[in-house]
């Protein structure tokens, strides 16, 4: 009977620390992002993960529509994610402000689990100090690279618009910074136009009123040979609509996709073609060149935010399980290309302009610019190497 009981007390220790083993094994990812409403395509990212994966394995939350009134909410959303024993990693896109302090009380109560910032709209070094890895556009590479493919495609002005709050913001003035000095290099004149804000008392129909309004004269005074750029997608689709009615040339979003103004502009219903990146784009770009916009209008082929909301995701997975590393930028373009089939990415660590540090834990990346209805398509801008001066320019 002794010899029974001891044998039984043993299989039972065994089976005991199996099940341990097992719930140590079990990986829970969350996703945090805007709401469908704010950020469809960073939602839709972060669903099409889940899919891959199950709704036990991905977790998805979202922070408040009105997230700067509301920071201790989104921080509450964010660190609430952390009590699951099985949860391994935290990517929130785009992390608004409030996911630098989340990241710390997260990381005061599980360091264990990996905290991904995508898009951080808190200073980089400050969400860098808090986040164990950030992944921004690359504000710095695109500024010099939109300037160099407008110029390849002949265009001889660039016009920015945008807003004092934007021009706040060190990863905005610094493009704008590269844009000049880009232009100067490929002797193009360099503009900048100033446009109401959408979060001001216009809100985002007096804003878009304004850039349907003053985008056909910006057309007659700059000339057909000038592209376009503004800093806030409520903007993007009357400069789009414009753009295609008057001529001028747009070269990429701020934040590029098929679907960042380009639906409303063209007036297509895509709903059918959701998640479709390639039917999305085949159709965007066959409405634009219909309207006889071939050649003059890029974007990336796949949505920026849905690639980062599931590629983070994607590559905090091949971390945990041991076959990336966390700040390698080759893996980190694996994982972003698991969404992004066909299209190349690049990127560097950020820069500090001041000291000329580079980061360990933050990277910039972006995507090559596809030219709708142009031949090739592609402009190859992921093979162009960035003149390093441009990398401290500010």
């Amino acid at each position: 009977m002794k010899k029974f009981l001891a044998l039984l007390l043993s299989i039972l220790m065994v089976l005991s620390l199996a099940a341990v083993a097992t719930a140590e094994e079990e990986i829970h990812i969350g996703i945090v992002t805007g709401t469908i409403s704010q950020s469809e395509d960073d939602r839709r990212g972060a669903e099409a993960f889940q899919a891959m994966y199950g709704e036990d394995v991905v977790k998805l939350e979202t922070y408040p529509d009105n997230f700067m009134d509301e920071i201790e909410t989104t921080i509450q959303k964010i660190v609430g994610l952390a009590d699951d024993p099985a949860m391994k990693a935290i990517i929130v896109n785009q992390a608004v402000p409030g996911t630098t302090e989340a990241f710390r009380q997260v990381k005061e109560r599980r360091p264990d689990i990996l905290c991904f910032a995508g898009e951080a709209h808190e200073d980089l070094p400050e969400i860098g100090s808090a986040a164990d890895l950030v992944c921004n556009n690359d504000f710095v590479a695109r500024g010099y690279l939109i300037i160099r493919t407008a110029h390849e495609l002949g265009c001889d002005t660039f016009v920015h618009i945008s807003f004092p709050r934007h021009m706040g913001y060190e990863t905005m003035s610094r493009r704008v910074a590269v844009m000049k000095a880009a232009c100067e290099e490929f002797g193009m004149t360099f503009v900048m136009e100033t446009a109401p804000d959408p979060t001001s008392d216009v809100g985002i129909p007096g804003a878009q009123a304004y850039i349907l309004e003053k985008a056909p004269e910006w057309i007659e005074k700059y000339g057909k040979n000038s592209a376009y750029f503004c800093t806030n997608d409520a903007h993007t689709e009357p400069l789009l609509k414009q753009l295609l009615e008057y001529g001028g040339y747009f070269i990429e979003a701020d934040l590029p996709s098929p679907l960042m103004g380009y639906p409303g502009a063209l007036g297509l219903d895509l709903t059918d073609a959701a998640g479709d990146f390639e039917k999305i784009l085949a159709s965007v770009e066959a409405a634009v060149c219909e309207k006889g916009g071939e050649g003059r209008f890029g974007t990336w082929a796949y949505s920026y935010g849905y690639t980062v909301s599931a590629g983070l995701a994607q590559h905090a997975m091949n971390v945990l399980t041991g076959e990336s590393e966390l700040d390698d930028i080759d893996d980190i373009a694996d994982a972003y290309a698991v969404f992004s089939p066909g299209a190349n990415w690049n990127g560097s660590n950020y820069t500090n302009a001041d000291t000329g540090v580079k980061s360990d834990n933050t990277f910039l990346v972006y995507q090559d610019t596809y030219i709708m209805g142009n031949p090739g398509h592609y402009m190859g801008a992921t093979e162009i190497e960035v003149p390093e001066a441009y990398f401290t320019v500010k």
